[in-house]
């Protein structure tokens, strides 16, 4: 791996978030330029790319035989070296506003579940796209810097990354990762939760979209959060015919339980396998919460309950990860500090 000191930052580079629920791509002096769902439309039959982001999730349900939707990042490993490639090349394409010759540099937030295969992988398509060089984040330290916390003190913080494949609990102190525990259960498990109860309960058929519409709308992580109403739109599996009922906050609540209280036992346990000091420090400076599903109203309330650790979320949870490799495009030092090995 190169030495991150002596980097020549052109104006083109970016901060990058490879994330299983959503691509986000921070380009330096600019700040966040792309939110994308972390999806590729594929003609299987030609081996070709057809879109990318929301324009491939538009098609979810509703494409012919030879055209697949994938999810590059599952569960939070990389599952098809291939498609990061071309998803990489569409990112510097539309960062590049202008024709320009300088190369960008990268760096790139990935999930902590990654193999060093799959990191070189990452690194080897950057460069085939045409990154100067490009530097690889485990997302929760990417996700504490963008949450604004200085990692390099002798200071324990519990950093609780919830994403849409993986969830990842870490205590960081001096520039690492002192406990952690990663677990595949985040938005899409809920979603699918939210799918399975709807179908039990109802005898009513959604989709993974509309599961994610509920999540976002109306769900609720803690019990004493308002309880709000919608309707969906689905198959009644009775008649088989299209229909529409009327869900509400604690049907997702009932739904998503099982995961709220697995997640709260992980959580217990990287607690427990916390140095006294460090528990000392998380105990002074709380629980953060980054990550897409942090917005899931009540779920810091709910974490808070149940660990008797003070629980916030940080600003625009959703984004932190890319922030934070933008902070670092901009801080070398710590940059090479905190890259990973592949």
């Amino acid at each position: 791996m190169q030495n991150a000191g002596g980097i020549d930052m052109a104006k083109h580079d970016l901060g990058i978030d490879l994330g299983t629920a959503t691509f986000v791509v921070y380009k330096r002096g600019e700040g966040i330029i792309i939110q994308e769902p972390s999806m590729v439309a594929i003609n299987k039959r030609k081996g070709q790319i057809l879109a990318i982001g929301a324009a491939a999730k538009e098609m979810i349900g509703k494409t012919p035989e030879e055209i697949s939707i994938v999810k590059p990042i599952q569960d939070g490993v990389i599952s098809d070296p291939d498609v990061i490639e071309e998803v990489l090349r569409y990112f510097i394409k539309k960062a590049k506003e202008t024709f320009a010759l300088s190369k960008p540099n990268l760096v790139i937030g990935i999930p902590a579940l990654t193999t060093d295969v799959e990191r070189r992988a990452v690194v080897d398509a950057a460069e085939r796209v045409g990154a100067a060089r490009a530097d690889l984040v485990i997302e929760p330290l990417a996700a504490a810097i963008g949450s604004g916390i200085d990692i390099v003190k002798p200071d324990g913080n519990m950093i609780i990354d919830m994403g849409g494949g993986t969830t990842d609990i870490v205590v960081i102190s001096l520039g690492g990762i002192v406990v952690s525990d990663s677990i595949k259960l985040a938005g899409q498990a809920m979603d699918a939760e939210i799918i399975k109860y709807v179908k039990r309960v109802y005898r009513f058929l959604i989709g993974e979209s509309t599961a994610e519409q509920i999540k976002i709308k109306i769900g609720k992580a803690y019990e004493k959060e308002e309880t709000i109403e919608l309707e969906i739109k689905g198959q009644d599996l009775k008649t088989g015919l299209p229909s529409s009922i009327k869900l509400n906050s604690e049907d997702v609540f009932k739904a998503i339980k099982e995961i709220l209280d697995e997640l709260i036992s992980h959580i217990r346990m990287v607690l427990e396998k916390t140095p006294p000091e460090l528990a000392s420090d998380i105990l002074k400076n709380g629980i953060i919460l980054t990550g897409g599903t942090a917005l899931t109203r009540g779920i810091d309330k709910f974490i808070e309950e149940k660990t008797c650790v003070k629980t916030r979320i940080t600003d625009e949870p959703h984004l932190t990860v890319a922030k934070g490799t933008g902070i670092l495009l901009d801080d070398i030092e710590l940059l090479s500090r905190v890259s990973v090995d592949y």
